[in-house]
């Protein structure tokens, strides 16, 4: 019986030391996979920690120096970090690897949006939705309409968030952008329709019912936009936000009268 227990012990010892020096060839083959790094990267890429990310893409392109996707991911990275210039550096070096690589035409743009460079923003956007099979062309296409609507060029703006609306019709942003450019054209049924669509879509999001009461105050159905301020004033801790709804309930005070 003692030498069948020694035996189990045994053999479990050889298993547990197999395993073991399974894991660390694992982990060694790991070690020299770009593809491997990356992933790691993008993990912590999408758990919001773009220092964590840095170091894993980073070794991914020791690995392999033009790997477009740890480029595109880098610049991800410095993008969330607020660093777009150094962001707009990795995405041209990932582009050079891979002029196809949508992804990085879109953060790009959207990169050179953020720094004010709305005409080179325009060229990769365009160049973006130019890809009729990207997966997600919702969002360079409601880039485009969000360029066009700071150039105010309203009739682009809203031709291309409607193709953005067409392919995602779920696209809260989406609505709101709508509803902002119908505003501009003082189409202020539609705009509250849009807002309304967005509200739908995210009802917990104080900025769309602002925008609402916004646009009823234009509208001038005074009753519809102060229940809506009044409700927004107990639920705002924005400041800012706080003083406007107090000079649109007094607004409305006034016209009431």
């Amino acid at each position: 019986m003692k030498s069948i227990r020694t035996v189990l012990i045994f053999s479990m010892s050889i298993i547990f030391l197999s395993c073991a020096s399974q894991e660390k060839k694992i982990e060694k083959e790991q070690e020299k996979n770009p593809k491997y790094q990356y992933n790691v990267g993008i993990f912590y890429l999408n758990n919001g920690q773009p220092d964590e990310a840095i170091k894993y893409l980073r070794k991914s392109l020791l690995l392999q120096p033009k790997f477009d996707l740890a480029l595109d991911g880098l610049g991800l990275a410095y993008s969330m970090k607020g660093d777009f210039a150094e962001a707009v550096k990795y995405y041209l070096e990932s582009l050079a690897a891979n002029p196809a690589l949508t992804d990085a035409h879109n953060h790009l743009a959207t990169a050179y949006q953020e720094q004010g460079l709305l005409d080179n923003a325009e060229q990769h956007f365009l160049a973006a939705v130019a890809d009729e099979t990207y997966h997600s062309r919702e969002l360079p296409l409601y880039n485009l309409a969000r360029l066009y609507y700071l150039k105010e060029e309203n009739e682009k703006a809203l031709e291309y968030v409607s193709q953005s609306l067409n392919i995602k019709p779920d696209f809260a942003m989406g609505h709101n952008l709508k509803g902002l450019v119908h505003e501009r054209f003082k189409e202020y049924q539609n705009a509250i329709s849009s807002y309304r669509a967005a509200i739908k879509i995210l009802p917990e999001d104080i900025n769309l019912t602002y925008n609402l009461a916004g646009a009823y105050f234009k509208q001038e159905n005074y009753q519809k936009a102060k229940d809506l301020f009044t409700e927004l004033q107990a639920k705002v801790t924005n400041p800012e936000m706080r003083a406007n709804i107090v000079k649109y309930l007094d607004m409305i005070e006034k016209e009431i009268r």
